[in-house]
């Protein structure tokens, strides 16, 4: 990776999506009737202007549309969106711009009116690449539109990324290998690969709790972890984030703005924003309903409904949280700017003998592989 400053980045988020999958606890609502676009684009309009009258002037270093399903926005929405942001911030030629997208083939031909608008990043929820297990996921794609999609958005967009979920239900190893390896035949520069996990409120820990279907032990869980790291790392995509694989240079600009502990603006319904304002870091969270939000902001000019300003201590913390996903790690002065003080030499060096963290040079500190399995402990006992 090129340079490691936090960056500024937007982040868009369009709520609607046209099925809730069974594992997702994301802010996402299924709409039966037409969304009426128009009038979400103009909300988002208000609502950025409004977060630059709180920031300032800045330079963006990249914008993410998320969601929820953000292709099934207009490409036209899309535009009026980016047109929004460059309105209020300076946005500099040929920074990252990405679009969630699902590979159903009507969304696939939205690519080229995506392009047009601005965004030269598309990251596919491709999820898995057998129909049994996509159907187990609830997903509305087969393979056959997956690798559709796919093509396309390789022939339209100068940077793909793609998601897949694994320890699914009965996949072994060798499965998880070959089907991880066909993958990277098709991905361009990137993948996100996630462990399936049961969060509350979905359909899946219904169903688990039910004991509808078991997932893999952790030891198998691990053994796949590892397969993961072994088979990206042999072909070119090494990891870069706990989750995140790419060839060197083609990392998630926007995602490492979060990881670098850098700041973000939040738009739509239940985004979430944090960013300095008059020297304090601030947490900005909005209304997740899609239609209360959107009432909230033409009413007052946002749909944010709770924040709080963070003490130097749950800064410090939350930077060890989101720096030790990075296989780069934490600049450990950057952390005794944030809390005040340096960390424990005698934790550091209690966990670096059980081979947990690992210095880099004489500023850095990174999880090793081992400790990437066990962050959230290897975090706590940091920050103590």
């Amino acid at each position: 990776m090129t340079g490691k400053e936090p960056g500024f980045g937007i982040y868009i988020h369009w709520p609607f999506c046209a099925a809730k999958c069974p594992y997702c606890d994301f802010n996402s609502h299924v709409r039966h009737q037409p969304v009426d676009q128009d009038r979400f684009a103009r909300a988002f309009a208000t609502e950025l202007a409004t977060m630059r009258q709180r920031t300032g002037p800045r330079e963006v270093t990249s914008i993410f549309l998320g969601g929820g399903t953000p292709s099934l926005m207009k490409p036209e929405t899309v535009g009026t969106v980016l047109e929004a942001v460059a309105k209020n911030w300076t946005v500099p030629d040929g920074i990252e711009v990405t679009l969630e997208a699902n590979p159903s083939s009507v969304e696939a031909e939205r690519f080229r009116g995506y392009r047009a608008a601005g965004v030269n990043r598309v990251s596919l929820g491709v999820q898995a690449l057998n129909d049994a297990d996509l159907r187990f996921l609830g997903r509305l794609h087969n393979v056959e539109e997956a690798l559709h999609a796919i093509e396309l958005a390789r022939e339209t967009f100068p940077r793909l990324s793609f998601d897949l979920i694994y320890a699914r239900p009965g996949q072994t190893p060798d499965a998880w290998a070959a089907e991880l390896k066909r993958a990277i035949g098709h991905a361009a520069d990137h993948l996100s690969l996630y462990q399936l996990t049961i969060e509350e409120g979905t359909r899946f820990h219904t169903l688990h709790a039910a004991h509808k279907f078991e997932l893999p032990d952790m030891d198998m869980s691990a053994e796949l972890y590892a397969v993961t790291q072994e088979v990206t790392a042999a072909h070119g995509l090494p990891a870069y984030e706990i989750s995140n694989h790419a060839r060197p240079g083609a990392e998630s600009r926007h995602n490492l703005t979060y990881w670098r502990y850098g700041e973000y603006v939040g738009v739509g319904p239940g985004a979430h924003g944090r960013f300095m304002e008059d020297g304090r870091r601030v947490v900005t969270i909005a209304e997740k309903v899609p239609e209360t939000w959107a009432g909230l902001v033409e009413a007052s000019g946002h749909g944010i409904i709770d924040g709080e300003i963070l003490t130097r201590n749950e800064e410090a913390d939350e930077f060890l949280l989101m720096g030790l996903r990075l296989v780069e790690g934490i600049d450990l002065a950057r952390y005794e700017m944030l809390s005040g003080r340096s960390l424990s030499s005698r934790r550091v060096s209690i966990l670096q003998d059980e081979g947990l963290v690992a210095p880099v040079g004489n500023s850095r500190l990174r999880a090793t592989p081992s400790g990437m399995i066990v962050l959230d402990a290897v975090v706590a006992d940091l920050a103590r």
